[in-house]
């Protein structure tokens, strides 16, 4: 991803639990901050979604906008429960009246305290703003989506 924001933290949880609250968009506006609504609507064969509209706003940004997921998740080990290794989220725009770019990952590892979430993010609006402005307002999503997923699956 060029030109993006990247920030982490640990979460104190398996990766499946994390990687739960990951995939419940329906909840999304009770923790992500500047999501005021989320709504799935397709899934892929493997259950996971694939598309998934937002309405979203973080100050300079306000907009609706779908975004398609894909998943990399490995399976667990014969007789465990968690993924047997990183698991990794991503998603990029698919339609947006605002966004050019709204593309990202979760990339989460198992730590011997619980799990590394790592937050990568792109964005760019159709309409001009500063560099500087572009990546405050990323950087505000990032560092929010990250204490709201780490107190949701913590608390």
């Amino acid at each position: 991803m060029a030109d993006s924001t990247r920030s982490s933290t640990v979460v104190a949880a398996p990766l499946a639990q994390v990687l739960k609250v990951i995939v419940d968009f329906a909840g999304y506006p009770e923790w992500a901050g500047e999501i005021r609504e989320a709504e799935v609507l397709s899934r892929g064969d493997d259950g996971y979604p694939e598309r998934v509209r937002f309405v979203l706003d973080a100050g300079a940004i306000r907009d609706e906008h779908t975004l398609a997921y894909t998943f990399s998740v490995p399976a667990p080990a014969e007789g465990e429960k968690e993924p047997a290794g990183a698991a990794e989220v991503r998603w990029t725009l698919v339609t947006s009246r605002m966004l050019r770019v709204l593309d990202g990952s979760y990339t989460l590892r198992p730590t011997p305290t619980g799990t590394e979430v790592v937050y990568e993010l792109s964005a760019d609006t159709a309409v001009p703003m500063l560099g500087m402005l572009r990546r405050k307002a990323e950087k505000r999503i990032v560092d929010r989506a990250l204490s709201g997923l780490r107190a949701r699956v913590e608390g």
